[in-house]
């Protein structure tokens, strides 16, 4: 291989890693899964208290595609100091929350998911009208889910098993539900990293041909 060729290859390789980390390979989720993991939920106690749909949440697991999709949250935040569901000790609600977050994000990107938007509202509602009124939104996030299975996963991860105080003690009204995105103009993962590497092997090639080119003695005429 012409050393050149370097660059390129490691490029796609690169890349190659990258989508067997970040797409779903293995299809939708097979019954036994879906019954595996509501039983899970059940076993936690998370479907408690009116904070999870368990009829929802079965109805999209077992229509899975197998394809990404994005859970689009709506959050108020409390005002203020809230009780620390460990410490008991009154703190910020944004601090409360991000005891949660810090939790939950790496294990989110370690599923090949991530925020794809995050954003904190600043007016009030403009359109609304047959529903009830504004609560006090805080911020919205867009989350990138490589798949349902990853959600059923996520759901019940034992190392969630106290994290979930935290976002209950920080956030008195959240809203959410998943979405299947039909136009998307902000360039994902898959775009911007294709391009950086494209760039990168680029550079790596034009370094290489001018250190070739440098070594190449000149020949008298």
């Amino acid at each position: 291989m012409a050393i050149w060729m370097l660059p390129w290859g490691l490029a796609l390789l690169t890349y190659a890693l990258f989508l067997a980390w970040y797409v779903n390979w293995r299809g939708p989720l097979s019954k036994a899964e879906v019954d595996s993991a509501l039983a899970d939920l059940i076993a936690s106690g998370l479907e408690m208290e009116g904070r999870n749909d368990l009829a929802t949440l079965r109805d999209f697991l077992e229509a899975d595609d197998g394809r990404e999709f994005f859970m689009l949250n709506l959050v108020r935040i409390a005002p203020g100091a809230v009780p620390d569901p460990v410490s008991g000790e009154a703190r910020p609600a944004r601090q409360v929350m991000e005891s949660y977050t810090r939790m939950f994000l790496p294990a989110l990107f370690a599923r090949g998911g991530h925020p794809a938007i995050a954003a904190r509202k600043i007016g009030g509602y403009f359109d609304a009208w047959g529903v009830e009124a504004d609560p006090g939104w805080s911020i919205i996030g867009y989350m990138r889910y490589r798949s349902r299975r990853d959600l059923a996963a996520l759901v019940v991860d034992p190392r969630f098993a106290g994290a979930h105080e935290f976002k209950f003690a920080a956030m008195p009204q959240t809203y959410s539900f998943p979405t299947q995105p039909q136009i998307m103009t902000l360039a994902g993962p898959k775009v911007w990293l294709a391009l950086a590497l494209a760039l990168a092997a680029a550079v790596g090639h034009l370094i290489i041909l001018h250190a070739q080119l440098s070594s190449t003695p000149i020949l008298a005429g």
